[in-house]
C-alpha cells in the first residue's frame, strides 16, 4: 500500500511542481516514508515478543518489556508524524487553493 502511494505522491509532485508545491510534497514524500520504517520496525518487535512469549524463557519475557516500551514510543511517534503529515498537507491544499483562487481587493 505504501509504494501505491509513494507512486501518486510522484505524480502529484510532478504535476505541483510548476506551481511551488515541490517541496511540500517532498516533505510529504519523506514523512511517509519515515512512517514506513517506524510500522516496519514495529513489525519486527512485535515477531520478536511473540517469539519470546512463546518461548516461556523468562530471560526472554523480561526482554519483552524493553521491546513493549519500545513499541508505545514507536506508537507516538507514528502518531506525531501522522499529525505532521495532516498539517503539511493542509497547507499545500490551502497553498493551492489560494494559488488558485487569489483574493480580489
Amino acid at each position: 500500500m505504501a509504494n501505491n502511494t509513494n507512486k501518486k505522491l510522484k505524480h502529484h509532485r510532478n504535476q505541483d511542481s510548476d506551481d511551488g508545491n515541490s517541496e511540500v510534497w517532498a516533505t510529504i514524500d519523506k514523512s511517509f516514508k519515515q512512517v514506513q520504517s517506524v510500522l516496519d520496525r514495529n513489525r519486527m518487535l512485535i515477531q520478536q515478543v511473540n517469539e519470546n512469549h512463546q518461548s516461556k524463557i523468562q530471560d526472554n519475557m523480561v526482554k519483552n518489556v524493553a521491546l513493549i516500551q519500545e513499541l508505545n514510543a514507536n506508537i507516538s511517534k507514528v502518531v506525531s508524524l501522522y499529525s505532521d503529515l495532516s498539517s503539511n498537507f493542509s497547507t499545500a491544499f490551502q497553498q493551492q487553493h489560494s494559488n488558485e483562487h487569489p483574493k480580489e481587493g
